[in-house]
């Protein structure tokens, strides 16, 4: 399923685009048009529209129901105070860590040569320790180059 999760992807990064950076869709709709299962399109949202990548998911239920996904211009919104906090926090996984460095990257905030360093600066293959640690560890460094960066 991995084809049709990047088209589904693709199909509302298209979205976003047409509709500078918001959209709404519903859920089951979605899941019509492209003739899969609502859990498929779970599943995109979830793993590919995260704050991590960027991106903001406000979902109401119900007969009216939608999902809001708005895409994050950390250059205009960017609150340095909540992106340590809130999205990398206390402990941090190398996937996600590298997440947000993307993001960076792609939102022009780090160079890709900045980029390239963060990442190896939080890889699992620099952190010579106990998962638990490597988790906390990482995130305490990638809070210290945000500061240095944004500041």
């Amino acid at each position: 399923m991995a084809g049709l999760s990047n088209v589904i992807e693709d199909f509302i990064n298209r979205l976003l685009e047409d509709a500078n950076g918001v959209a709404e869709i519903q859920r089951n709709e979605l899941a019509s048009y492209f003739d899969c299962a609502p859990s498929q399109i779970n599943y995109v949202l979830t793993t590919r529209f995260t704050p991590y990548k960027g991106y903001y998911i406000e979902s109401r239920r119900g007969g009216g129901g939608y999902i809001k996904i708005v895409k994050v211009s950390l250059q205009k919104d960017i609150n340095l105070n909540n992106l340590l906090q809130n999205i990398v926090g206390d402990s941090l996984t190398e996937s996600k860590g590298m997440d947000i460095v993307n993001t960076l990257v792609n939102e022009n905030i780090m160079s890709i040569r900045e980029g390239e360093i963060a990442k190896v600066s939080i890889s699992d293959r620099s952190l010579a320790c106990s998962s638990e640690l490597k988790n906390s560890i990482r995130a305490g460094i990638l809070k210290n180059i945000l500061l240095v960066l944004l500041d």
